[in-house]
C-alpha cells in the first residue's frame, strides 16, 4: 500500500491526532530539489491535525556563503569553535532558510511564524579551547511554542538562540530539536537529513532499536561515525521523554508519509521504554487478575476464562502496576503455526480511566508482538470495540481472519463480539 493512499494513511489518525511531532531538517535538505514534496508531507500532517514544529540547520548554507565571500567558517555543525566571522555567515545562513520554509508553507496555505523562543548561553571554553559564538540551550519557551500550536501555526525554529542581553549564538540544529521535542513532550521527534537512517560498521541499516540498545551500539562503537551526533542526540531524547525517535533520508520523495503511516518505514525507528508500570505476570498473580477483572467479566465486558486456563498460559498475561498495587492487565496469545496474536484482557481499574493506561497496554502488546515476530494483531471485543478502533487504529474484520481453534472457539461462546484486526510488521 502506498503511503499516500488515504485508506493506508487513515488507520493511524487517531493515535496521531492532536499530538506534536518535531522536524528537524538538515540545512541539506532544504536546499535540495525534494524539498517542495517534503513541505506537501507536512501540509498532510497538518490537514489531520497533527502540530508539527520544524527546527531546521544551516550548516550547508553557511559553506556555500562563506565560498561566494571567500571566508573559510571556523565551524558548520555548531557544535565546534564559532568566530564573528562564522556567527555573521550563520546568521545569515539562518534567516534565509527560514524565510524559504515560511514561504513554501505559505505555498500550501499553511501558516507559519518563525519563533525566537531559544534562550542560549556561551558553550564557553572546553579543555582550553574558547568556543567564541556557540551556545548552548538554555531554555525553550515551549507556552509560546504551544501557543501558536493551538492557533494552528506552525512555528519554525532556526538553529540560534540569544541570551537576553543580545547576543546571539550559533547552536546545533539537532541539540535545539531535541530540547524544543522534550520541552513541548513531543510524540515523535523525527530527524530529517541527506542519510537512509543509522548505520552500522558494516552498512546494514537499523530498522529499529530500543533505547537500551541504542546506548549499547554507542558505547560498542558499531555506529558510522558521520552518524554518531544523529544516534546521540536520538538517545538524549529518549531519555528526556520522547516515546519515538525517526532518522530518515529526507531527500526521498513521500519519505516523511512512508516513515510514519506504514509498518515498514524508510529509516530508523528508536523507541524508549514507556512501559516501566508493565511487568510479565507470574503464576501467583492468576489470583489477582480473575479478582481485579471479576466485575468486568460478569458485566460481558470480558471473557470469562478458568482459573486452570490462565495459569497454563500465565506468561501472556502483563500487569500494570503503580506504587506495586496492580490496577490493569492485559494478554498477547500467539497461535501456533502462524504470525497471528490475539490481544486480549485489556483491562484497567475504574479508579485509573482516562489516565492513557489503557492505551499505554495497548501499545504495549503491539510492541511486544513485533518483538516477537507476530505480523497481525486481532481482538475480540463486546464493548471496547470503539476504543480498539479509535485509540489503536484496529479495523473490523470477518471471522475468516481467525486461526482456525479461536474460530471455533468464537462460535461457541456465543458472545457475538465484534472481531477486529490490525497489522503490526
Amino acid at each position: 500500500m502506498k503511503p499516500t493512499d488515504l485508506r493506508g494513511i487513515l488507520q493511524y489518525v487517531p493515535a496521531f491526532r492532536d499530538r506534536i511531532f518535531v522536524l528537524a531538517l538538515d540545512g541539506a535538505i532544504i536546499g535540495d530539489e525534494n524539498f517542495a514534496n517534503l513541505l506537501l508531507d507536512i501540509a498532510v500532517l497538518r490537514s489531520l491535525n497533527i502540530k508539527v514544529v520544524i527546527v531546521h540547520g544551516a550548516g550547508q548554507a553557511i559553506a556555500e556563503d562563506g565560498k561566494q565571500r571567500h571566508i573559510t567558517p571556523s565551524n558548520l555543525d555548531g557544535c565546534g569553535v564559532t568566530d564573528d566571522d562564522t556567527l555573521e555567515l550563520a546568521v545569515n545562513a539562518a534567516n534565509r532558510l527560514t524565510h524559504e520554509i515560511l514561504a513554501g508553507l505559505a505555498a500550501h496555505d499553511l501558516r507559519a511564524v518563525c519563533s525566537n523562543c531559544i534562550t542560549a548561553s556561551p558553550m564557553g571554553i572546553i579543555k582550553g579551547i574558547d568556543h567564541q559564538n556557540t551556545g548552548k540551550v538554555e531554555r525553550v519557551d515551549w507556552t509560546f511554542i504551544a501557543s501558536l500550536l493551538g492557533e494552528g501555526c506552525t512555528p519554525v525554529v532556526p538553529p540560534l538562540g540569544t541570551d537576553g542581553a543580545g547576543a546571539t549564538y550559533r547552536i546545533n540544529s539537532d541539540a535545539v530539536a531535541v530540547s524544543v521535542a522534550m520541552q513541548l513532550k513531543a510524540a515523535k521527534l523525527i530527524f530529517a537529513s541527506p542519510h537512509d537512517g543509522l548505520l552500522r560498521q558494516d552498512g546494514s541499516l537499523i530498522r529499529q532499536l530500543a533505547f537500551g540498545a541504542l546506548e549499547e551500539a554507542l558505547h560498542s562503537g558499531d555506529i558510522q561515525e558521520r552518524l554518531i551526533s544523529k544516534a546521540r542526540h536520538a538517545a538524549q531524547a529518549c531519555e528526556g521523554g520522547v516515546s519515538r525517535v525517526h532518522v530518515i533520508n529526507g531527500l526521498i520523495d513521500e519519505g516523511l508519509l512512508a516513515e510514519l503511516f506504514s509498518n515498514e518505514g524508510i529509516g530508523t525507528l528508536i523507541y524508549a521504554s514507556e512501559y516501566q508500570g508493565i511487568r510479565q505476570a507470574k503464576k501467583s498473580d492468576i489470583r489477582t487478575l480473575r479478582r481485579m477483572t471479576r466485575k468486568s467479566v460478569e458485566n460481558e465486558e470480558l471473557l470469562r476464562r478458568t482459573r486452570a486456563s490462565m495459569e497454563q498460559e500465565y506468561q501472556d498475561y502483563f500487569i500494570y502496576e503503580i506504587d506495586n498495587n496492580p490496577i490493569g492487565c492485559v494478554a498477547l496469545h500467539r497461535f501456533s503455526d502462524t504470525d497471528i496474536g490475539e490481544l486480549a484482557l485489556l483491562y484497567v481499574s475504574p479508579s485509573h480511566e482516562n489516565q492513557g493506561i489503557g492505551r499505554k497496554l495497548m501499545n504495549f502488546v503491539e510492541d511486544e508482538a513485533r518483538n516477537r515476530g507476530i505480523g497481525r494483531l486481532i481482538a475480540l471485543s463486546t464493548q471496547a470495540f470503539a476504543f480498539l478502533q479509535n485509540k489503536g487504529g484496529f479495523v473490523e474484520a470477518s471471522p475468516e481472519v481467525l486461526p482456525e481453534n479461536r474460530r471455533t472457539a468464537y462460535e461457541q461462546n456465543g458472545r457475538n463480539s465484534r472481531i477486529l484486526a490490525k497489522s503490526v510488521k
